[in-house]
């Protein structure tokens, strides 16, 4: 498995100047370089390079290989249009553009790592720099088996390396049973353990920030401006460290117990369901797809399978007697069923219910660690 490790750079006010020369330069050549590309209409790389390398080295004066590389980010970026744009149904292309400070990959011609000295020497405009790095002791140990590219990028002043690791995966244990996972917006998570992740904190963070960010935008001052960017992404900085910590415990608590984890299979959701005016940006703003990715990501680190399930009336179902109605949840936090009679927090219940389907799931005689069916004519694999 890939990770991407993001290493703090360290450089001299001269060396930050050099790196933010280099950046601005090869933005401003990509974007010259995707316009000649859309005007003749060629968009393979070869191709590209033979219209537009020569032009772009004399233009904004790049070494060779930058140069290479900025052609390269072109064409993957319109072969990625055109491959979204058979997915949805279109035929047009719209010219590719890059920001002024967008992040700029680096390969082994132009960015060495010397782990000894905590040092990358890499090639810029004003020659070769070499800048020291800061990194954990985790990501010193990712950094030995660092494969492909590097992304420098800039955020408030400060310099990073986002670096491409191989981290090996550990053998999926056979699990004893399943513990299910229930997403949604009031509580985050909740496990069929009884464990509750509230969303109040996220959810007042989103609301304070909002109003915030409407209020500056309104008064349109240099100093509101400022204060704009200054806050900007600090509430997606705070969810996201959320979602860490919840999907740690989560994926713990699994390892722990030797079970597997069943998620909701939620892809799509958004187009599926509707909500109430008032309630569209805290529903625009859910990230569940994150910390679905969070919880995968670390269950592959410790070993620990993840199915997906359907959650089709996971929250209407009785994990008793099985009866299912709408009425079974008379509101968005009790569930009370018509039948039986059990009651309990509909969340709980909901992840019960998802735990019940990844028990199925699991217990097919063919079965990934993504919860589908494998070919026949291989071998189960051990989860």
């Amino acid at each position: 498995m890939r990770l991407s490790y993001k290493i703090k750079l360290l450089p001299t006010p001269e060396q930050a100047v050099a790196l933010m020369r280099i950046l601005e330069a090869a933005n401003a050549a990509s974007n010259e370089v995707s316009s000649m590309a859309f005007e003749a209409l060629e968009f393979g790389k070869y191709n590209i390079q033979k219209l537009c390398y020569n032009h772009i080295r004399d233009m904004y004066g790049l070494p060779s290989q930058t140069a290479v590389r900025c052609i390269a980010r072109v064409a993957d970026a319109y072969k990625t249009q055109k491959s979204l744009n058979r997915v949805m149904g279109r035929e047009e292309l719209t010219p590719c553009r890059f920001g002024r400070r967008s992040a700029l990959a680096f390969d082994d011609r132009n960015l060495r790592w010397r782990h000894d000295d905590a040092v990358v020497v890499i090639t810029t405009m004003d020659g070769r720099l070499r800048i020291p790095y800061r990194c954990s002791a985790n990501q010193a140990a990712a950094l030995q088996r660092r494969a492909g590219e590097s992304d420098l990028s800039t955020f408030n002043g400060k310099w990073y390396l986002a670096a491409t690791c191989e981290v090996e995966e550990p053998a999926v244990a056979r699990p004893v049973d399943v513990l299910g996972v229930d997403l949604g917006v009031v509580n985050i998570a909740a496990d069929s353990d009884g464990n509750v992740w509230s969303g109040g904190a996220v959810n007042t963070a989103r609301s304070r920030y909002r109003k915030m960010r409407k209020k500056l935008e309104e008064k349109g001052t240099r100093s509101a401006k400022r204060l704009l960017v200054k806050r900007s992404r600090r509430e997606s900085r705070f969810a996201r460290d959320v979602n860490h910590c919840i999907s740690k415990q989560i994926v713990s608590s699994a390892e722990g117990t030797r079970r597997a984890i069943a998620l909701e299979e939620l892809g799509g959701i958004r187009r599926r369901t509707t909500v109430s005016r008032q309630q569209r940006a805290k529903h625009s703003s859910w990230a569940f797809a994150q910390l679905r990715s969070f919880i995968e990501y670390k269950a592959k680190l410790r070993g620990v399978a993840v199915v997906a399930v359907d959650p089709r009336n996971s929250s209407r179902t009785c994990p008793c007697c099985g009866h299912v109605s709408k009425s079974n949840r008379p509101s968005r936090d009790l569930f009370s069923c018509r039948s039986c009679g059990f009651s309990g927090s509909a969340d709980s219940v909901a992840a019960a219910i998802i735990a019940d389907r990844g028990r199925a799931a699991v217990n097919q005689p063919n079965v990934t660690s993504g919860g589908k069916a494998a070919p026949q004519s291989q071998a189960p694999p051990s989860i």
